[in-house]
């Protein structure tokens, strides 16, 4: 992720989550697993979904930014899903110059995914079609799911999933967009 303080807004990039890598294990609707999205499953949940909201922790009402809107920008590339947004809101700005951020997450519904059995090892659940309806910037008070933590909500009888990667301190900057240290990091998940 890629933090761009400037005086008046903040600029958000980065990468929500790695296709085709192995999460940490974490629990699910299937039980404990490490689960691994497979390249393709956010292109076409992006293809289908009317909106996609930017939110703080996943709170439901706290919307700084959508894809309807024009304030946010997701799209999947070979490395996985892309975020990118430019938020004008106080509270936020003030988390991203107190380097409060921790990660990103992304809430979802699964739609079909399925279960491999791994020797000595616990189960790996592939995401292949997903319904994404937010990604959310995780502050200090939460932590972001792929880098160990499973946050878990069920609302309105439907079981909705929230995932993550996280980042360190060292990823603030104020300077034109370097991947490279981002970049580095996703090869030594490998």
């Amino acid at each position: 992720m890629k933090i761009e303080v400037r005086s008046d807004s903040v600029n958000i990039s980065g990468y929500v989550n790695a296709v085709g890598r192995d999460s940490k294990p974490l629990v699910t609707g299937d039980g404990r697993c490490v689960e691994m999205v497979e390249p393709g499953t956010f292109r076409k949940a992006l293809e289908r979904a009317e909106d996609v909201e930017l939110r703080l922790n996943h709170q439901i009402g706290s919307s700084y930014a959508s894809v309807k809107g024009g304030t946010l920008k997701l799209a999947e590339d070979n490395i996985g899903l892309r975020a990118e947004c430019t938020l004008t809101d106080p509270k936020m700005i003030d988390k991203a110059r107190n380097k409060e951020f921790r990660g990103w997450s992304f809430g979802m519904y699964v739609n079909e995914s399925r279960l491999e059995s791994r020797a000595n090892d616990i189960p790996r659940r592939h995401l292949t079609d997903i319904d994404i309806f937010e990604v959310s910037l995780i502050d200090s008070r939460k932590s972001p799911c792929y880098a160990g933590t499973s946050v878990e909500c069920r609302a309105d009888g439907d079981f909705i999933e929230f995932r993550a990667m996280d980042f360190t301190d060292d990823d603030y900057e104020t300077a034109s967009a370097d991947y490279s240290g981002y970049e580095k990091r996703l090869k030594a998940l490998d």
